[in-house]
């Protein structure tokens, strides 16, 4: 074989390779089984410059809240981080849900969760406290898959997910993105 066949097979293998995990994301990130768990983790996400939560957050919240309303989690940990916006995300989201009517010692705060790898490690060293054994974890659906992973790296594999019905046409980018990111995460 000369090189460049050597490197077109190459090409067409990366391609199916990215092409596979690419919709195996979307149809696990689009996939809620229904499932009930101790705790749901919402993953925080841009806060306005006016302090109000952006569209995409806001789905989130619409979607983590509906989980606790429907009785399938008994509390919410929010994790973001401090926005460069001037916001801790993790306030902002428990403001929200209390806003919603949701009991204020039903949410834990994690302001530190400045990214996922960081809201991973922060949820479960709130596990003996907190004692759950099991977790919805609530985001865009491209991000599900990592997350998960995320968890399971860490030995926690009673880990489900729920995002909400909303894109944009930056997804296409983040779906990019996490391509990327789950490797990068999986071989760290």
């Amino acid at each position: 074989m000369n090189y460049k066949k050597i490197i077109k097979l190459f090409s067409i293998l990366l391609f199916l390779w990215f092409s596979i995990h690419i919709i195996y994301t979307i149809i696990d990130g689009n996939k809620d089984e229904g499932k009930s768990a101790d705790i749901a983790v919402i993953l925080g996400t841009t806060v306005n410059t006016d302090g109000t939560l952006s569209e995409r957050l806001e789905k989130r919240m619409e979607c983590g809240l509906k989980l606790y309303q429907d009785g399938r989690v008994k509390k919410i940990i929010v994790s973001g981080g401090l926005g460069k916006e001037g916001f801790l995300e993790g306030d902002k989201m428990k403001d929200y849900l209390i806003g919603k009517g949701m009991p204020e010692s039903l949410i834990i705060v994690d302001n530190k969760g400045n990214n996922t790898t960081a809201t991973v490690a922060n949820t479960l060293q709130m596990r003996d406290s907190l004692h759950y054994n099991s977790i919805i974890v609530v985001s865009q659906y491209f991000h599900l898959t990592r997350t998960k992973m995320l968890f399971k790296k860490e030995g926690f594999e009673n880990v489900s997910s729920v995002s909400p019905d909303y894109s944009e046409y930056r997804d296409f980018y983040s779906l990019f993105r996490e391509f990327f990111a789950y490797y990068y995460d999986r071989l760290k």
